[in-house]
């Protein structure tokens, strides 16, 4: 089940001892409009400023993913163990752009003198000799300048943006309506390949921490920690040249070795992230820096949303990559990255990827499933066995092979159980299969670059009883198209060992590379 050994934890550990031994880019560049965030571990700098961009609308379904800016309204975790939180006053800098202009998707307009000037100012970085006077750059100036320069070269081929991107490439060029503007995220990509370097803070040993499951339901949890620890992609040994820093804790495994089944507390975890925090926050000053901004955590584990609340900066700050993307509970789009959830029975996707022609395909909709919460409740309730189109079971009948199902399949239902994040849409696009995603409140992965409008269809809970009219309503053609534009995302869903470049690993990555271009730190 784990990527590494499996180790016994002994029982008598506290969570303490466990350590002892073992944040869509809008890339819009603004005026810069920003405050100091207060409280932290450490004593605070005051010089230290966070900029934001832009701050999202209601989600009110899926894709609703225009990011225009608007005044923040920071959301603030629940506080564990009475102790008074300091509110975190987050500036934010934001620019009205197209409703196509989702994270990792420009349309600037009118940029300012000011702006300009400050882009020019972070971009000579490097030439130090002005007017005879030699500056000398702190690291974390050089990093910025980076970072301004990339944001700049992607704003700029979003402005000559289109559906095709205009750069070579010898492995990929991404083109079509599946990509809100092809071009600057091709640009995007090709930056975070030439610059983006993340360190791996070392401590804390396994099980829990660098360690994870690379098989089961939470499969993409522990193959991302397994690739980020063996440093092949983007790590970097110099926590200086680091554009972001990640906790290297398992969520998955904290429940394994942590929770006592039953008790209804997940406090021993909560507490465990808390201590962790604590550790490198007292040992590193990157934390104390940023407040967490440039830091990053992923979890799998329903749970893992909660897990980050014990530590406010966590949950309001840092870059958090959750299969649990669910805005009602806290989930920030602007800073927080939907990590797709993955059934991984076997450790690897063989006979998972492929499927007959759409004209092979005999069924219009399928779904087998238990009834893991309300969504799944009201679906079974009106449509278990009561189509023959619609084919709809809570336990598949005998002689009947799921994967068979879902390749003979149109489309595959993706409703969404106890919690938003469901393993089926990944599943829906291995096999073919059109997604039809059934949930409130849920961001759907990679939605700062991909057009899931173009490939899959959304239904509110509100009308599963009109399932079989929505999707009837789908011409063939349309269908023909969006069974295609599935067929050419699937690349982005991909599991690879070792990793391969636009694959699920690097899609990961470069969804927490527009994050980072999100904020500006200073000293």
């Amino acid at each position: 089940m784990w990527c590494l050994k499996k180790l016994q934890l002994p029982s008598f550990l506290s969570s303490n001892l466990v350590l002892l031994v073992f944040i869509p880019l809008v890339l819009v560049l603004v005026p810069i409009l920003a405050c100091t965030l207060l409280g932290s571990y450490e004593e605070q700098d005051e010089n230290l400023q966070i900029v934001a961009l832009a701050e999202p609308p209601s989600f009110t379904s899926p894709f609703n993913n225009s990011l225009v800016a608007e005044d923040a309204i920071p959301h603030h975790p629940p506080q564990e163990g009475g102790e008074e939180v300091e509110k975190d006053e987050v500036s934010n800098e934001g620019e009205e752009h197209s409703n196509n202009a989702t994270a990792g998707v420009l349309r600037h307009e009118g940029e300012s003198e000011t702006e300009k000037d400050e882009i020019s100012n972070e971009e000579e970085h490097g030439n130090n000799a002005t007017a005879g006077v030699l500056k000398m750059y702190s690291r974390l100036e050089r990093v910025e300048a980076i970072l301004a320069k990339s944001r700049s070269s992607i704003r700029e081929a979003a402005r000559n943006g289109s559906m095709i991107s205009n750069h070579q490439d010898p492995d990929y060029v991404p083109q079509g309506p599946m990509y809100h503007n092809a071009n600057s995220f091709h640009r995007s990509y090709l930056e975070m390949e030439k610059s983006f370097k993340a360190y791996v803070y070392e401590e804390g040993e396994p099980p829990i921490f660098h360690n994870g499951p690379c098989r089961s339901i939470y499969s993409t949890e522990g193959r991302f920690i397994h690739e980020m620890e063996k440093g092949n992609f983007y790590r970097t040994e110099d926590p200086d040249e680091a554009m972001v820093y990640f906790l290297p804790f398992s969520v998955v495994v904290m429940v394994h070795y942590l929770y006592v089944p039953g008790a209804h507390d997940m406090h021993t975890i909560g507490t465990t992230v808390a201590d962790y925090v604590k550790v490198i926050s007292s040992r590193h000053t990157f934390w104390n820096r940023s407040l967490g901004a440039d830091h990053f955590m992923l979890s799998c584990h329903d749970w893992g949303p909660h897990s980050t609340s014990y530590v406010p900066h966590l949950f309001n700050n840092s870059i958090r990559v959750l299969c649990n993307a669910n805005t009602s509970e806290g989930f920030n789009p602007i800073k927080d990255v939907s990590l797709p959830e993955i059934h991984l029975k076997t450790g690897d996707i063989k006979g998972l990827v492929g499927g007959p022609s759409p004209s092979t395909r005999s069924i219009l909709a399928f779904f087998a499933g238990g009834l893991h919460g309300n969504i799944r409740h009201h679906l079974l309730e009106q449509w278990k066995g009561k189509d023959e189109e619609v084919l709809v079971y809570e336990k598949l009948p005998r002689g009947k092979s799921y994967e068979s199902m879902l390749k003979n399949s149109k489309f595959c239902l993706c409703p969404s159980g106890y919690e938003v994040a469901s393993p089926r849409i990944v599943e829906a696009i291995y096999a073919e299969c059109i997604p039809v995603l059934i949930s409130d409140s849920y961001v759907p992965p990679f939605s700062d670059v991909l057009n899931w409008k173009s490939f899959s269809v959304t239904v509110a809970v509100k009308d599963i009883p009109n399932i079989k009219k929505i999707l009837m309503s789908i011409s063939q053609s349309q269908y023909l198209r969006m069974h295609r534009r599935v067929k050419q995302v699937q690349r982005h869903f991909m599991i690879n060992g070792p990793p391969k470049r636009f694959d699920l690993f690097h899609m990961i990555v470069h969804s927490i590379w527009l994050r980072r271009l999100n904020i500006r730190v200073h000293e």
